[in-house]
Protein backbone atom coordinates (compact mmCIF):
# COMPACT_ATOMS: atom_id res chain seq x y z
CA UNK A 1 0.00 0.00 0.00
CA UNK A 2 1.69 2.98 -1.20
CA UNK A 3 0.38 6.57 0.01
CA UNK A 4 0.79 9.74 -1.92
CA UNK A 5 2.24 11.97 1.02
CA UNK A 6 2.73 15.56 -0.31
CA UNK A 7 6.57 16.82 0.69
CA UNK A 8 5.40 20.11 2.02
CA UNK A 9 3.11 19.08 5.02
CA UNK A 10 3.70 16.76 7.24
CA UNK A 11 1.10 13.82 8.16
CA UNK A 12 0.65 14.89 11.30
CA UNK A 13 -0.68 18.71 10.35
CA UNK A 14 -4.00 19.31 8.67
CA UNK A 15 -4.00 21.24 5.83
CA UNK A 16 -7.02 23.68 6.85
CA UNK A 17 -7.22 27.78 6.90
CA UNK A 18 -6.06 29.74 9.90
CA UNK A 19 -9.50 30.14 11.99
CA UNK A 20 -10.23 34.14 12.78
CA UNK A 21 -8.57 35.39 16.38
CA UNK A 22 -11.44 35.80 18.84
CA UNK A 23 -11.61 39.62 19.96
CA UNK A 24 -11.41 38.23 23.76
CA UNK A 25 -8.66 37.36 25.28
CA UNK A 26 -7.47 34.02 26.46
CA UNK A 27 -6.75 34.80 30.12
CA UNK A 28 -9.95 36.90 31.70
CA UNK A 29 -9.67 38.56 35.12
CA UNK A 30 -10.81 36.57 37.99
CA UNK A 31 -13.17 39.86 39.81
CA UNK A 32 -13.93 43.08 38.04
CA UNK A 33 -11.21 45.87 39.17
CA UNK A 34 -12.66 47.84 42.51
CA UNK A 35 -12.81 51.38 42.22
CA UNK A 36 -11.38 53.41 45.43
CA UNK A 37 -12.92 56.70 46.81
CA UNK A 38 -11.41 59.55 45.05
CA UNK A 39 -8.99 61.68 46.08
CA UNK A 40 -11.13 64.59 45.32
CA UNK A 41 -13.66 62.99 47.99
CA UNK A 42 -11.19 62.65 50.73
CA UNK A 43 -9.91 66.02 50.09
CA UNK A 44 -12.86 66.88 50.91
CA UNK A 45 -13.80 64.84 53.74
CA UNK A 46 -10.62 66.48 55.31
CA UNK A 47 -11.20 69.51 54.56
CA UNK A 48 -14.68 69.70 56.19
CA UNK A 49 -13.12 67.34 59.20
CA UNK A 50 -10.72 70.92 59.81
CA UNK A 51 -13.70 73.62 59.07
CA UNK A 52 -15.70 71.92 61.91
CA UNK A 53 -12.91 71.36 64.43
CA UNK A 54 -11.96 75.17 64.13
CA UNK A 55 -16.00 76.45 64.06
CA UNK A 56 -15.85 74.07 67.07
CA UNK A 57 -12.66 75.66 68.85
CA UNK A 58 -13.91 79.16 68.10
CA UNK A 59 -17.44 78.57 69.96
CA UNK A 60 -16.06 77.23 72.75
CA UNK A 61 -13.72 80.20 73.02
CA UNK A 62 -16.47 82.45 72.15
CA UNK A 63 -18.57 81.05 75.16
CA UNK A 64 -15.87 81.02 77.63
CA UNK A 65 -15.32 84.47 76.78
CA UNK A 66 -18.72 85.49 77.02
CA UNK A 67 -19.02 83.32 80.37
CA UNK A 68 -16.55 84.04 81.98
CA UNK A 69 -15.86 80.71 82.33
CA UNK A 70 -12.43 77.95 81.57
CA UNK A 71 -13.65 75.40 79.69
CA UNK A 72 -10.94 73.53 81.93
CA UNK A 73 -12.12 73.23 85.25
CA UNK A 74 -9.77 74.66 88.10
CA UNK A 75 -9.66 70.94 89.67
CA UNK A 76 -8.08 69.48 86.26
CA UNK A 77 -5.71 72.24 85.58
CA UNK A 78 -2.00 71.64 86.24
CA UNK A 79 -1.04 75.68 86.45
CA UNK A 80 -4.04 76.48 88.77
CA UNK A 81 -2.13 77.47 92.68
CA UNK A 82 -2.90 75.36 95.35
CA UNK A 83 -5.15 75.68 97.71
CA UNK A 84 -4.50 77.83 100.75
CA UNK A 85 -1.25 79.70 98.99
CA UNK A 86 -0.83 83.08 99.41
CA UNK A 87 0.30 85.58 96.66
CA UNK A 88 1.32 89.16 96.04
CA UNK A 89 2.25 92.22 99.44
CA UNK A 90 1.82 91.07 102.50
CA UNK A 91 1.86 94.92 103.38
CA UNK A 92 -1.99 95.40 104.28
CA UNK A 93 -1.25 99.41 105.26
CA UNK A 94 -1.68 100.00 101.26
CA UNK A 95 -3.96 97.18 100.80
CA UNK A 96 -7.01 97.56 102.84
CA UNK A 97 -9.90 96.73 101.44
CA UNK A 98 -10.78 92.88 100.99
CA UNK A 99 -13.43 90.27 99.17
CA UNK A 100 -14.43 87.25 98.43
CA UNK A 101 -15.50 85.12 95.62
CA UNK A 102 -14.99 83.61 92.60
CA UNK A 103 -12.93 85.32 89.84
CA UNK A 104 -14.07 85.35 86.23
CA UNK A 105 -12.78 86.94 82.93
CA UNK A 106 -13.69 90.31 81.95
CA UNK A 107 -14.34 93.67 83.33
CA UNK A 108 -17.15 96.20 82.73
CA UNK A 109 -16.96 98.74 79.50
CA UNK A 110 -13.29 99.22 80.38
CA UNK A 111 -13.16 98.56 84.25
CA UNK A 112 -11.35 95.98 85.49
CA UNK A 113 -9.74 92.96 83.50
CA UNK A 114 -11.77 90.13 85.62
CA UNK A 115 -13.95 90.23 88.30
CA UNK A 116 -15.21 88.41 91.47
CA UNK A 117 -18.45 87.00 91.42
CA UNK A 118 -20.43 87.21 94.87
CA UNK A 119 -23.40 86.22 96.07
CA UNK A 120 -26.17 88.81 95.39
CA UNK A 121 -25.87 88.95 91.71
CA UNK A 122 -23.99 91.38 89.14
CA UNK A 123 -24.33 94.30 91.11
CA UNK A 124 -21.83 92.91 93.74
CA UNK A 125 -19.33 92.20 91.64
CA UNK A 126 -15.91 93.26 92.26
CA UNK A 127 -13.72 94.55 89.19
CA UNK A 128 -10.55 93.55 89.04
CA UNK A 129 -7.16 94.97 87.88
CA UNK A 130 -3.59 94.45 89.68
CA UNK A 131 -0.52 96.59 89.77
CA UNK A 132 1.91 94.15 91.46
CA UNK A 133 -0.31 90.35 89.89
CA UNK A 134 -0.62 88.73 86.97
CA UNK A 135 -4.45 87.89 88.06
CA UNK A 136 -4.99 85.26 85.00
CA UNK A 137 -3.78 82.19 87.28
CA UNK A 138 -6.70 82.36 89.32
CA UNK A 139 -9.52 82.36 86.80
CA UNK A 140 -11.90 80.08 88.08
CA UNK A 141 -11.10 79.93 91.66
CA UNK A 142 -12.48 81.16 94.46
CA UNK A 143 -10.35 83.37 96.41
CA UNK A 144 -9.58 85.92 98.80
CA UNK A 145 -8.22 89.46 97.50
CA UNK A 146 -6.48 92.19 99.53
CA UNK A 147 -6.29 95.77 97.62
CA UNK A 148 -7.22 99.12 96.90
CA UNK A 149 -11.03 100.20 96.01
CA UNK A 150 -10.45 102.54 92.66
CA UNK A 151 -12.01 105.20 90.84
CA UNK A 152 -14.49 103.55 88.46
CA UNK A 153 -16.23 105.03 85.02
CA UNK A 154 -18.79 101.78 85.15
CA UNK A 155 -18.26 99.24 87.54
CA UNK A 156 -19.63 99.84 91.31
CA UNK A 157 -16.63 98.42 92.67
CA UNK A 158 -13.07 98.74 91.03
CA UNK A 159 -10.37 97.11 93.11
CA UNK A 160 -6.52 97.31 92.27
CA UNK A 161 -5.34 93.88 93.99
CA UNK A 162 -2.47 94.23 95.74
CA UNK A 163 -2.24 90.13 97.99
CA UNK A 164 -4.64 86.83 96.83
CA UNK A 165 -5.31 83.67 98.98
CA UNK A 166 -6.39 80.93 97.52
CA UNK A 167 -9.62 79.51 99.10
Amino acid sequence: METKSNSNQSPYVRASTPQAASASPVMQPMAPAKRGISGAKVFLVLLLMVILGVGAGYGASFVSATTGTSLVPSALNPNAPAKGKVFGSGDTSVFKDTAEGQMQNGGIDGDGEYHLVRPGGSSQYVYLTSSTLDLSQFVGQKIKIWGQTQAAQHAGWLMDVGKVEVE
